[in-house]
C-alpha cells in the first residue's frame, strides 16, 4: 500500500476496538489456551483455544466473564483437565460440565493459580483471614482439601515428581520485594510433609517455581540484583545463567510463567531490559542464545511444545498478538495465531518511538520513549502528553498502544517515562521510590519534560501529563509545582497514601505503607493547573471517594477541572467498556486547555497593541 493511501487519523472506536487483552497463555490437550479481554464486549475476559487445523474458538460460555479478584489482581484464572474447563468467576470456582457449554459452582470463595496436578486441581483461595493452598479431586466428588495455611499471602502450587513447590511471602511484604520458595513432600490425596525453604528471605523475591523434565526445581531469584533463573536438584542451588536483565516479571497477578523447557534440555526465558524484552534460550551449558525476533515486548506467559514457544508478543508496529515461535528450523520461524488489529487499520500509519535517555541527579539518567506526531518530520514540534505507569513498579513498554496512536494521528506526541521505582532496572532501581514517592517520580517526568521544550520538540504551555493508578497519583503531584505541565489527566487515581493504605485491598497494603512518607496527599490547595479525573465508581483499588473529595475541593478553590465517572467500572479503564469516553475526555482536556492558553495570548496581544 502505498503511503499517501494510509489514513491518518485513528478514531476513537478503532483505538478502543484493537485494545484487546491476551493474558495467561498455557499449553495443554494438544492446545493452547489464553484469555481475552475485549472492549467491545464490556471488559469480559474470555478463555480462547487454538487447535492445529482447527483454528481459534471461545470455550467458555459468551455470558461468563472469567475473573478473579485473589490477591486484588487475580491470574491464573483457569486450566484445562482432560478437556474440561475450570476457571474462576465472581461467585468462585467453576467446573465444565461434560456434555455442553455450560459451567457449575464448585466451590464460592476468591480463587487463582489453578494448576493441574495428578488427579487434582490445585490452586490458592484467599480469604480476609489469610491464604490456603488447596486441592480438589478432577473426578467425582468436588470437596476441597487445604493443604497449606497462612495469615500473609501464598502462591504457585506446582506439583512435581512425590514434591509440591509453592511460593509464600508475609502480610507485611510484597512478592517483589520479598518472596519464598518452600518444597515439601507430597502425594496427590495427601498433604505436604516436612516442608523446607529453599531461597527468598528479607532482601530475596524468589518466584516462578516449576519443575523441570529432569526431576529437578526451578525458580528466579533477584538475589544478584537481577531476577535470574536458578536450579535445585535435591541437594544444592545453583545459578543456571546470569544474565544483567529481569527473567520474570513483577509479581502483581498469580500465574505468571516467565520461562518453560524446550524438549532437547534448553530453556527459553523472557528477558527484561529497560523497556525491550527478548527472547532467550539458555543452553545445557548455561550459553544464552538470544532469538531473533520481531518483538520488542513479551508478556510473562510462555508455553513450550516440543520445540515450538507459544508467547504474547508486540513491537512498536504490532499490538499484542498470541504467536508461535517455532525454533527447530535454522531461523526461528513466528506465526501468528490471534491479534486484535482489524482489517481496517492495516491502513493506519502508526507513530514508533525513539528511546531517550535524560541526565538527572546523582548521575543517573531516566529511559523514556518518545512517540512523535504521526506523520511527522525529524524536526517535530508539538503538544507533548508525559505518560507516567502504574505500579509504580510496572514499566513502559516497547510496544504498539492504539489508544496512545489515538493522539499522536491527532497531531500530539506521547512520551512515555521509566522513572525510579521502575522494573527492568534491578532490585536496586525498583527499591529506591520507597519512601520518595510523589518526589522522585515527578522530578523525572519533569526532567523529560525540561527536555523536551529544551530541545524545541515541545512547545511550551502545551505539555500535559497523565497516569493511571499509582501514575495518578503523580500525574496530580507534578502540577502542584511549578513545572512544565499546563495540565494534567489521572484515570483511577491514588490521591491520598495514608488512606489508600486502609483501604487498599489486603494484598496492596504492603506496598502502600512502603510507599509512603514522600510527597503525601495531593492537597487541592496545592494544585496549580487545570485537571482532569476519571475513575470508575466500582474501582475496589483505589476508591472513587478520595477522587470525588479531590474534585469538591478543587471546585470549591475555584482551580479549572473535570471529573468523569464510569458507572460499574473497576480499576482498568483502558480495557472497560467506557474506554472511548475516557479517551474522548482526555483530548477535549487537552484541546480545551490550548484553546484557553491561545485566547488569553490572543487577547494580551489585542491589549498591547491597543
Amino acid at each position: 500500500m502505498r503511503l499517501a493511501d494510509r489514513i491518518a487519523v485513528v478514531s476513537m472506536e478503532d483505538a478502543v476496538r484493537a485494545s484487546v487483552s491476551y493474558d495467561q497463555l498455557r499449553a495443554g490437550d494438544g492446545s493452547l489456551y489464553w484469555l481475552e479481554t475485549r472492549p467491545e464486549a464490556g471488559g469480559a475476559a474470555t478463555v480462547t483455544r487454538w487447535r492445529p487445523g482447527e483454528g481459534r474458538r471461545d470455550v467458555s460460555p459468551d455470558s461468563f466473564n472469567i475473573t478473579s479478584g485473589v490477591h486484588a489482581y487475580g491470574g491464573g484464572s483457569f486450566a484445562v483437565a482432560d478437556g474440561r474447563l475450570w476457571c474462576v468467576g465472581g461467585d468462585g470456582l467453576y467446573r465444565g460440565c461434560r456434555h455442553d457449554d455450560e459451567l457449575e459452582l464448585v466451590s464460592p470463595g476468591s480463587f487463582g493459580d489453578l494448576t493441574v496436578g495428578d488427579g487434582e486441581l490445585l490452586a490458592v483461595r484467599e480469604s480476609k483471614h489469610g491464604d490456603d493452598l488447596i486441592a480438589i479431586s478432577l473426578t467425582g466428588t468436588s470437596q476441597v482439601r487445604t493443604l497449606a495455611t497462612s495469615r500473609g499471602f501464598l502462591g504457585a502450587p506446582r506439583p512435581g515428581p512425590g514434591m509440591l513447590a509453592w511460593t509464600a511471602w508475609s502480610e507485611r511484604d510484597m512478592p517483589w520485594d520479598t518472596s519464598e520458595v518452600w518444597v515439601a513432600s507430597y502425594s496427590p490425596n495427601g498433604k505436604p510433609e516436612c516442608p523446607v525453604k529453599l531461597a527468598g528471605g528479607a532482601d530475596e523475591s524468589a518466584v516462578e517455581p516449576r519443575w523441570g523434565p529432569d526431576g529437578a526445581l526451578y525458580f528466579v531469584s533477584d538475589r544478584s540484583g537481577w531476577w535470574n533463573l536458578y536450579r535445585w536438584d535435591g541437594h544444592q542451588v545453583k545459578p543456571i545463567a546470569p544474565i544483567a536483565g529481569e527473567c520474570a516479571a513483577e509479581p502483581w497477578e498469580l500465574g505468571y510463567a516467565s520461562y518453560d523447557f524446550l524438549d532437547n534440555g534448553r530453556i527459553a526465558v523472557a528477558v527484561q531490559e529497560g523497556p525491550r524484552h527478548r527472547l532467550v534460550v539458555i543452553g545445557l551449558d548455561g550459553t544464552v542464545r538470544p532469538v531473533d525476533l520481531p518483538y520488542t515486548s513479551i508478556k510473562p506467559y510462555l508455553a513450550v511444545q516440543g520445540t515450538t514457544v507459544a508467547l504474547i508478543g508486540s513491537s512498536p508496529t504490532a499490538a499484542p498478538q498470541v504467536a508461535l515461535v517455532h525454533l527447530a528450523a535454522a531461523r526461528p520461524q513466528v506465526e501468528v495465531l490471534a491479534k486484535s488489529e482489524h482489517a481496517e487499520l492495516d491502513r493506519v500509519r502508526v507513530s514508533t518511538p525513539t528511546e531517550l535517555r535524560v541526565p538527572v541527579k546523582d548521575d543517573q539518567e531516566v529511559v523514556a520513549l518518545v512517540y512523535p506526531p504521526t506523520g511527522s518530520t525529524a524536526g517535530w514540534r508539538a503538544p507533548v502528553i508525559v505518560r507516567a505507569h502504574p505500579g509504580p513498579t510496572a514499566s513502559c513498554l516497547l510496544r504498539l498502544d492504539w489508544q496512545a496512536q489515538f493522539f499522536t494521528s491527532r497531531g500530539f506526541a506521547v512520551v512515555d517515562v521509566d522513572y525510579l521505582g521502575s522494573t527492568g532496572y534491578g532490585r536496586e532501581f525498583r527499591e529506591s521510590l520507597y519512601g520518595r514517592w510523589g518526589l522522585d517520580d515527578v522530578d523525572d517526568c519533569t526532567a523529560v519534560a525540561d527536555h523536551l521544550i529544551a530541545t524545541g520538540q515541545a512547545a511550551p504551555g502545551q505539555v500535559f501529563i497523565r497516569g493511571a493508578s499509582a501514575g495518578g497519583y503523580t500525574a496530580l503531584h507534578a502540577v502542584t509545582r511549578n513545572s512544565p505541565f499546563a495540565a494534567a489527566t489521572a484515570v483511577s487515581a491514588i490521591v491520598d497514601p495514608d488512606r489508600w493504605a486502609e483501604t487498599v485491598p489486603r494484598f496492596q497494603r504492603a506496598h502502600a505503607t512502603r510507599l509512603r512518607g514522600g510527597a503525601g496527599r495531593v492537597d487541592a490547595a496545592t494544585v496549580q493547573r487545570p485537571v482532569l479525573l476519571v475513575h470508575g465508581t466500582a474501582d475496589d483499588v483505589a476508591v472513587v471517594g478520595d477522587v470525588r473529595q479531590l474534585a469538591d475541593q478543587l471546585a470549591t478553590r475555584g482551580m479549572p477541572h473535570d471529573m468523569l465517572l464510569l458507572p460499574d467500572v473497576g480499576h482498568y479503564v483502558a480495557t472497560s467498556a467506557r474506554a472511548g469516553e475516557a479517551l474522548e475526555a482526555e483530548l477535549a482536556h487537552y484541546r480545551a486547555v490550548m484553546t484557553a492558553a491561545a485566547t488569553v495570548g490572543t487577547d494580551h496581544t489585542a491589549a498591547s497593541g491597543s
